[in-house]
């Protein structure tokens, strides 16, 4: 990314007032595979217009799916059916974005056509085993560095992958959903056990797009006899955006923030259930459904909140919140203490050494750990410059804690929040924050 843009926060301050937070990422990107697979036309609403899922956008257009749109969050899908795409005339790139790597290696890997994929410096330096060890085990013949990242050099095995049980050694919501696309071209059952809950969009949208995925306790299973039917899809708020905001209106004194129509889908509610373990006042208003998705809007008003041992059952359910889960931590009276989070270190950062570093320049005692960090709170945030080494979830977070700093705090290479939150400093700033960008 040529651009370069830095945050700069004033210290102090509090949140007020009513938003809606963009679209929900990972249901923005399965609503174009899917929908591209599907036989009619699929409407979706509420899209989130960001780089990474224009990257998933943007390849199915490369592999020959009509897409209109975005348009204020509407996109309408012209599916081209369970084998309808086409070979691409060059690698598809896909930015930053691990989940369109992972999710289309599974979903390409039985296609007629070879593919390339590639990404940004962040994405290439990603590992992709996770993913290419399983689908070799289904027949699968994917190429890669030799360090085991992208490119992504995908020989179509259409006809030829098996079906396979996979117990997944790490809880990864991303992996699940690889080896279910690959299920869907693979002979006979294809069967995925996680070893904790992850999110299940993958499994929702195939169902509500008339695809049968069964779920039996922590596996979930899937053949290749079926079909997409065109489907409407209406993305609700990305919980993983709002949580921004959960911990500002929580740290923030004087505070009152609603966030409207949130996915409150229980495998994505680590960050409520965290937050509510620290003390935090959040209630939970107006639950509905929508598309099969529970939806709701989301109450925060400031609390002195406390150090906790964070319970390892709530991990995989919080895994992109935690950069500012810690941002709460050093806040939080007493010590807060992470274990079984070894995934932040490979994420679009090391998100554990990244904001380790970041709070020990701020004056906060944050040690890091293999798997996690243990942060004595107390409150003290102070002032200085840090790097968010091109992590949008790092650089938001850091912003954040600008309402808790003794003074300004500058945040270094931030143009990636783009990849997921575009409309983040516009919404901050609305609600109080007193972040300017240069």
């Amino acid at each position: 990314m040529s651009q370069t843009i830095t945050f700069q926060v004033q210290p102090g301050g509090s949140l007020r007032g009513e938003i809606r937070v963009p679209g929900d990422k990972s249901m923005s990107h399965r609503s174009i595979m899917l929908g591209s697979l599907a036989e009619g036309v699929t409407h979706v609403t509420g899209f989130l217009n960001a780089e990474d899922a224009i990257s998933t956008l943007e390849a199915f257009r490369a592999m020959g799916v009509e897409i209109e749109g975005p348009v204020n969050g509407e996109v309408t899908i012209h599916g081209v059916g369970k084998h309808g795409l086409k070979a691409p005339e060059k690698p598809l790139y896909l930015g930053n974005s691990g989940t369109s790597m992972r999710l289309l290696s599974g979903l390409l890997a039985g296609q007629p056509f070879d593919c390339v994929l590639t990404g940004d410096k962040s994405l290439e330096s990603r590992p992709m085993k996770r993913v290419t060890v399983p689908l070799a085990q289904m027949g699968a013949e994917i190429v890669t560095q030799e360090n085991g990242t992208a490119p992504l050099h995908i020989k179509g095995k259409a006809g030829k992958l098996q079906g396979i049980h996979y117990d997944m050694p790490i809880a990864s919501a991303q992996v699940k959903s690889c080896l279910l696309l690959a299920g869907m071209y693979a002979e006979g059952e294809t069967s995925v056990t996680e070893p904790a809950p992850t999110r299940d969009h993958t499994e929702r949208m195939l169902n509500g797009f008339g695809y049968p995925v069964t779920r039996e306790g922590s596996t979930a299973r899937i053949t290749n006899i079926g079909k997409l039917t065109a489907a409407r899809i209406d993305v609700p708020s990305d919980i993983s955006s709002a949580a921004f905001f959960l911990v500002g209106a929580s740290i923030a004194p004087d505070s009152d923030v609603t966030l409207r129509h949130v996915g409150i889908n229980p495998t994505r509610t680590g960050i409520i259930d965290i937050l509510r373990l620290m003390g935090a006042n959040i209630e939970v208003l107006n639950e509905r459904e929508v598309g099969g998705e529970p939806v709701a809007d989301l109450r925060v008003r400031s609390a002195q909140l406390k150090g906790i041992n964070i319970p390892e059952h709530l991990v995989p359910l919080a895994i992109d919140e935690f950069p500012v889960l810690f941002v709460a931590a050093a806040c939080a009276d007493g010590q807060t203490v992470l274990t079984g989070a070894e995934e932040l270190r490979v994420k679009e950062s090391d998100r554990i050494q990244v904001m380790a570093d970041g709070l020990q320049i701020l004056g906060v005692d944050a040690q890091p750990t293999k798997d996690g960090m243990v942060i004595k709170g107390g409150g003290y945030i102070g002032s200085g410059e840090v790097e968010s080494h091109g992590d949008h979830r790092i650089a938001m977070s850091f912003s954040i804690a600008g309402l808790r700093s003794s003074g300004p705090i500058t945040i270094n290479d931030c143009a990636n929040v783009n990849t997921s939150f575009p409309e983040f400093r516009d919404l901050a700033t609305k609600l109080g924050l007193a972040l300017t960008s240069f």
